[in-house]
């Protein structure tokens, strides 16, 4: 009877074990973002490339990877469009051409556009200049006045 119990309780283990989340931050694909549902929400960062091998998104991704608490605190949704042929929503509004990092603001007006990768320290201090963020800011934190 003993290795009847030891079967049936390996076999509930996993059941058991806490369900892991999802993670909370990282690159979502341009087919899954609609680019309507993001107004006054997030603020969009969009990688286009033509290939995902494109040495110049490898090294964007990489750099953005590094900080992505950072993006998240400043309600940053990063979108990752590398199928030119896909024609998504996003490269018809912005339309990229080969490598090209794309920054918006809430009211998905394109604020930044960059031919070449950039750090994230660099991204970060260009969405903290905007006035939507420096408004967020304020009301975060009233006393910094």
């Amino acid at each position: 009877m003993r290795p009847l119990h030891i079967a049936v309780f390996a076999a509930l283990l996993p059941l058991a074990a806490p369900a892991q989340e999802a993670p909370s931050f990282g690159p979502l694909p341009a087919a899954e973002v609609v680019f309507a549902e993001q107004l006054y929400l997030k603020r969009p960062i969009v990688v286009f490339a033509d290939s995902p091998n494109d040495p110049s998104y490898s090294r964007q991704m990489e750099l953005l990877a590094r900080s992505y608490p950072e993006l998240e605190e400043r309600d940053v949704i990063l979108v990752t469009d590398t199928d030119p042929e896909a024609r998504s929503e996003w490269r018809q509004k912005l339309r990229p051409r080969g490598f090209s990092l794309v920054i918006m603001d809430k009211d998905l007006r394109p604020v930044i556009r960059k031919p070449l990768p950039w750090d994230v320290r660099e991204i970060t201090h260009a969405i903290d200049k905007l006035p939507l963020r420096r408004q967020e800011m304020l009301e975060r934190n009233p006393a910094g006045r």
